[in-house]
């Protein structure tokens, strides 16, 4: 089920009324949320239920042993391997088959297993890894209420494109009783009415013409290059940030506050900043349990430079098996360990132009220049191959105006959007608008952004960050 069908919209009231009828049994609240989760999951393919259930299970089981003492190790270990491993059967097997037999000069047919990705499985196995990696290391005790614990990594908001949330902080949710708040759920709301508007109407109307040029890359003028490269950077923020606006303030209706998953990544004044304010449900996963453990950057140089390179092409690589990920998370790599050598990697933590309207000449130059950097970088991407980027890349330099129509519907949209996000950039979500006094005012900004969603809305039923 996705959240821009009409079966979700029927769904999610049904779960809403139901769930705070039963306000007063947190038990039973857990349990109506373990199968909403089960259905809404189960709406794609219902056989891949048995691999969430399975996951939650040893999830559980190893914390529970992970924290009697004896075999703590070796549950944390067989737990960690039992489900990357499931996840690179799924992800990964194919991918490296394949490049095992061309190695060899074998056919590819008879090594490939042609497996369905299940929806979502990333996100929902770091989820539950990271519950048991949390007990080994002392952070928190094992729950034995298995039903709060499978509600826990099932959660149908953010189950199959995050936020990634920790144990930490969403178990403990699931595990007190919650009481209807008001203001919280209006709003969630809110949050809802600005992520549909993001992904149907920003997103999937860039997606129209991005689609169009990258089907022929070879024939394109520079410009229309450009425009598609620039607008594939804004389609894919508008895309996964809708979703997690959607996901997160449909959590609220429920009472449950997940983690911030974006802050205005396209308005930071060097690629750090960017990766602070992009997937940050991700990025801090890879931080916390990769990249610390690794020993970060408080060791010597050289080895700051490997932990830099692990930590992006492992990133790249958890996007899909394919050289563009890699190669996308290796030229992030390039262009953060300047940074992080120099220890100006920290060097900006505020918000950009703050207490002011307008940024300055110096940080109008650092969002541009990061944001060309951040185009380039999801031309890999985007790209099916090396070769197909390169072949972008050579196109952008080839010069040339021909077939020009800049898609003036989907650009108005982006517009739009980037000014609502920048006046708002100190907010959590561009209708958060607690400052304004004026009631009629706040209701004509939210009925404005509902009829254009449904008006110029591209209902397509698609997320791109689903295949990850």
């Amino acid at each position: 089920m996705i959240f821009s069908s009409v079966e979700f919209m029927v769904f999610l009231p049904v779960a809403f009324a139901l769930y705070w009828v039963l306000r007063r049994q947190v038990r039973w609240q857990n349990l109506l949320v373990v199968v909403a989760s089960y259905v809404f999951y189960g709406w794609w393919d219902w056989r891949f239920l048995l691999l969430i259930a399975f996951t939650s299970a040893c999830s559980y089981f190893s914390g529970l042993i992970i924290n009697g003492g004896r075999w703590r190790k070796t549950a944390l270990w067989g737990n960690i391997i039992i489900n990357l491993s499931i996840l690179g059967l799924f992800k990964y097997y194919d991918f490296f088959a394949v490049e095992f037999a061309r190695l060899f000069g074998l056919s590819t047919d008879s090594v490939t297993l042609n497996l369905i990705l299940p929806v979502g499985i990333s996100f929902y196995t770091f989820q539950a890894l990271s519950y048991s990696i949390d007990i080994y290391r002392d952070k928190m005790e094992p729950t034995r209420d298995v039903v709060a614990f499978f509600a826990y990594v099932s959660f149908f908001p953010q189950l199959v494109a995050g936020p990634i949330e920790r144990a930490t902080n969403l178990l403990p949710q699931f595990q007190r009783q919650r009481q209807f708040d008001y203001s919280m759920a209006v709003d969630g709301v809110r949050q809802m009415l600005w992520g549909f508007f993001k992904k149907v109407v920003v997103a999937d109307n860039c997606a129209v013409f991005v689609d169009k040029i990258w089907a022929d890359v070879g024939s394109q003028s520079s410009v229309n290059l450009a425009m598609a490269a620039v607008l594939f950077a804004i389609q894919i923020y508008c895309d996964f940030s809708g979703y997690s606006d959607i996901a997160i303030g449909t959590a609220k209706l429920f009472g449950i506050r997940l983690m911030r998953n974006f802050k205005v990544p396209y308005f930071s004044r060097d690629i750090a900043e960017f990766w602070r304010r992009w997937h940050i449900s991700l990025t801090t996963w890879f931080r916390d349990y990769v990249y610390i453990p690794l020993g970060g950057s408080r060791v010597s140089k050289a080895k700051v430079v490997r932990n830099t390179f692990i930590i992006f092409l492992v990133s790249g690589f958890w996007h899909g098996a394919n050289w563009t990920f890699l190669a996308w998370g290796a030229f992030h790599a390039m262009l953060f360990l300047p940074l992080i050598l120099l220890g100006k990697n920290r060097k900006y933590t505020n918000t950009i132009a703050e207490g002011h309207w307008l940024p300055n000449l110096k940080e109008l130059g650092q969002m541009v220049l990061t944001f060309v950097l951040a185009v380039l970088g999801w031309i890999l991407f985007r790209s099916q191959s090396i070769g197909e980027a390169l072949d972008f890349y050579a196109g952008l330099v080839r010069g040339g105006w021909s077939g020009f129509n800049p898609p003036m519907r989907a650009i108005t949209f982006v517009a739009m959007m980037l000014v609502v996000e920048w006046l708002q950039r100190g907010r959590e979500h561009g209708l958060d608008m607690s400052g304004v006094r004026y009631r009629a005012m706040r209701y004509a900004c939210y009925l404005t952004v509902l009829a254009v969603i449904f008006v110029y809305g591209v209902f397509n039923e698609t997320f791109i960050y689903f295949q990850f």
